[in-house]
């Protein structure tokens, strides 16, 4: 590894992870104007509203990962033709599918609230922010992709801007029209919609400058080539699957978790919050691996590909034994900083020991997600994740009734190391497959 592949890596994941900053730091501003509200349902129509779009959303992730892995390739090849058909193929898929999202989101949003047992007051307000936020699918698909486009351009730092204005704008535009014009939820809701539009078209302004440097054209018979539209769609679909398995290991954590109690699902949802803020750091450097991987992939230079996958694993593994050390040194002030409740608390000490192993299982599936998705094998990241899935079912179903809660997490564990053994078995033949 030489000095320059540890810039070229730090180039890419040191705008990311500034920029996963501010993602937490909206979180906390929508909490705060919710909070200071007069009754508690505001902040948990929010919540609620906020969790429906994040699952909704998720499931169309593929937007930025496909995107990022295959103009990646195509930038690495020098292809500008191809790397300008990447973004135009994606938004080809943006519009009609957030168009389809505004039609249908009556039964959508009824069908959502139906499966949250919120009270009628939370639910007629989530209703509320649903309706508006909504509208803002168009925006919100496309920045997905503008991302991917960003990153898979070795832009880290337009997309470093392009995410600063989105999550800053969001929060000044809460802040006014909650505190200043007094909107409750609708007033989030409507300064999400218009941030979304607004870093959309800011993405599109920054795009023109990339589209100069790489060269080519938009060439409608390249654009619409049916073997790139297979190949596109064919990874999205796969990585859609790969996508929706995660979200499902997570919500039946949260599900089993909740049959504990109040105060376990409490603690749980602490303790999720430590891996949260691992994967801030190490999307980064999954990022890097995506972006340089992908471009030595098209290329065709497997020294290259190794050397960028190396550098990465080396820079995520540093991070992730940080946070390790960070979550026993100081995973107990952590806690009764996000929590004041004794209770919930205690309990989370007593399960504190899987936050502070995470770290070290959790980097190698981090990585490797960033290699498969630049190197655009789609088809072998959804099968590692459905067979992962199956093996965290299977050891949920054996470890709950004799562990408990510890069980659970332990399963979750199991789920994470399994993620990462089965990429990690296809690896060598990925490599070998690089060029020469």
């Amino acid at each position: 590894m030489t000095r320059e592949s540890h810039r070229r890596v730090w180039r890419i994941a040191g705008p990311i992870i500034v920029s996963n900053v501010s993602v937490p730091l909206l979180g906390a501003v929508d909490t705060f104007v919710m909070g200071h509200l007069p009754e508690p349902k505001f902040l948990g129509a929010v919540a609620v509203g906020a969790m429906i779009f994040t699952f909704l959303y998720w499931g169309f992730g593929f937007l930025r990962m496909g995107t990022g892995g295959l103009t990646a390739q195509a930038f690495g090849a020098r292809d500008g033709d191809e790397v300008r058909a990447c973004l135009a193929r994606a938004a080809i898929i943006a519009v009609p599918v957030s168009l389809a999202l505004i039609l249908v989101q009556y039964p959508v949003s009824l069908a959502a609230l139906a499966l949250v047992d919120a009270s009628p007051a939370v639910e007629d307000l989530a209703q509320a922010y649903y309706s508006v936020r909504i509208w803002g699918a168009p925006a919100t698909l496309m920045n997905f992709a503008l991302l991917g486009w960003f990153i898979g351009c070795r832009q880290a730092r337009t997309a470093l801007w392009h995410q600063l204005f989105l999550n800053g704008a969001n929060i000044v535009l809460d802040l006014v029209f909650v505190l200043g014009l007094g909107w409750d939820v609708e007033g989030v809701a409507a300064a999400t919609v218009i941030a979304e539009f607004g870093a959309m078209g800011l993405g599109l302004w920054l795009a023109r400058p990339i589209l100069r440097r790489v060269g080519g054209a938009f060439v409608r018979e390249r654009i619409l080539d049916r073997a790139e539209l297979r190949r596109t769609f064919v990874l999205s679909v796969d990585i859609f699957v790969r996508t929706v398995c995660l979200v499902f290991a997570f919500a039946y954590f949260t599900a089993r978790g909740a049959a504990f109690g109040d105060v376990v699902l409490a603690a749980n949802a602490i303790l999720l919050n430590f891996q949260t803020f691992m994967a801030h750091a190490l999307d980064g450097f999954a990022h890097a691996a995506e972006t340089l991987g992908g471009s030595a992939v098209g290329a065709r230079d497997r020294r290259e590909f190794r050397e960028a996958v190396r550098t990465s694993a080396l820079w995520a593994l540093i991070a992730a034994v940080g946070f390790a050390a960070v979550y026993v040194a100081g995973g107990p002030l952590i806690i009764d900083l996000l929590t004041g409740i004794a209770e919930v608390r205690n309990t989370a000490r007593d399960y504190l020991v899987w936050s502070q192993v995470l770290p070290l299982v959790s980097v190698i599936p981090f990585v490797l997600d960033g290699v498969f998705l630049g190197a655009t094998r789609g088809r072998t990241m959804r099968n590692a994740m459905v067979a992962s899935l199956a093996v965290y079912l299977v050891a949920c179903a054996g470890l709950i009734p004799v562990w408990g809660n510890h069980g659970l997490w332990a399963a979750l564990t199991i789920f994470m190391g399994t993620r990462g053994i089965t990429l990690l078995a296809r690896y060598p033949a990925l490599e070998r497959s690089v060029g020469r």
